[in-house]
């Protein structure tokens, strides 16, 4: 009998198939934790505290029970398969459920000692401190230099400082010196990558404490996401980043942290190289092998 290869031991992979048990014969390869996912800070306090998380839509029941400490200054990986609720969580974050209506949520979680989810606050604000990038560049049908000044135009920023942010934004978004000469030009003119780092500048230039990332590289080409790769790895040294990825090998590259959801559950979370070489829960184990998902 073949074996699957998991976790760097071989292990036959069993699943079951209208009622009955059946082998899957595969030969998969070991993920590679990167060295920079391995620098867990011990240090690194709780930026984002979430405890005990219910999330509805409507009567359905898409969270139950998630309780996940998001480290400050580090970079949590959410993963799992489609449908599992890793995105439902990271829309939690900053409240972006907040748009569809008939949805509610239960838990708390809790940011500098006050509870987010909590009535009295100021969900712009919020929005402010906990940016978002999307799965897809969605650059605003104007120039370049109006895409990552929106944000400071909002705020009434002046014009000066308004022009300072927008190349402080973009030069830490790692974009600057190939769009300098052209911040006029319509940013639709951009190539996807550069797009998606625009996007990222944008998010930048209001200011946040957290950046959250919904699969920033999945409509990327591999050059592309290289990139995006490296500028996560450097805007961790000043933001808290939480990324959802159907990428394993990404997670395995980027994040110091990485979270395991299925049917809307957290079943197993930890540090990165723990949860790759050593899983505690099967269900873990099983998804990163590549036996389902």
């Amino acid at each position: 009998m073949m074996e699957a290869n998991v976790n760097g031991t071989n292990q036959p992979a069993k699943v079951e198939i209208a009622g009955e048990e059946v082998i899957v014969v595969s030969n998969i390869p070991q993920i590679e934790v990167s060295e920079k996912a391995r620098e867990v800070k011990p240090e690194a306090g709780v930026k984002l505290d979430v405890r005990h998380v219910n999330f509805y839509y409507g009567s359905k029941q898409a969270l139950s029970n998630v309780t996940l400490p998001i480290r400050e200054r580090q970079v949590t990986a959410l993963i799992g398969p489609s449908g599992c609720g890793k995105t439902t969580f990271l829309r939690t974050l900053n409240r972006m459920n907040d748009l569809i209506p008939g949805t509610r949520i239960e838990g708390e979680a809790i940011m500098d000692g006050d509870n987010i989810y909590g009535t009295g606050i100021d969900v712009i604000r919020l929005r402010q401190r906990v940016g978002m990038v999307f799965q897809r560049p969605n650059p605003f049908p104007s120039s370049i230099f109006d895409n990552v000044a929106y944000g400071l135009r909002v705020q009434r920023k002046s014009g000066h400082s308004i022009t300072e942010t927008v190349e402080e934004s973009l030069r830490r978004a790692v974009l600057w010196d190939e769009v300098k000469d052209r911040l006029k030009a319509p940013a639709q003119g951009l190539s996807g990558g550069q797009q998606q780092r625009l996007c990222i500048a944008r998010a930048l230039a209001v200011k946040p404490e957290v950046l959250l990332m919904d699969e920033p590289c999945s409509a990327l080409d591999p050059i592309a996401t290289l990139k995006i790769e490296e500028l996560i790895t450097q805007l961790s040294e000043n933001y808290t980043i939480v990324i959802v990825t159907h990428n394993m090998q990404e997670a395995a590259r980027v994040s110091q942290f990485t979270g395991f959801f299925l049917s809307g559950k957290l079943v197993e979370y930890g540090p990165t190289v723990d949860i790759f070489k050593h899983s505690k829960v099967k269900e873990t184990e099983d998804y990163i092998s590549g036996r389902f998902g």
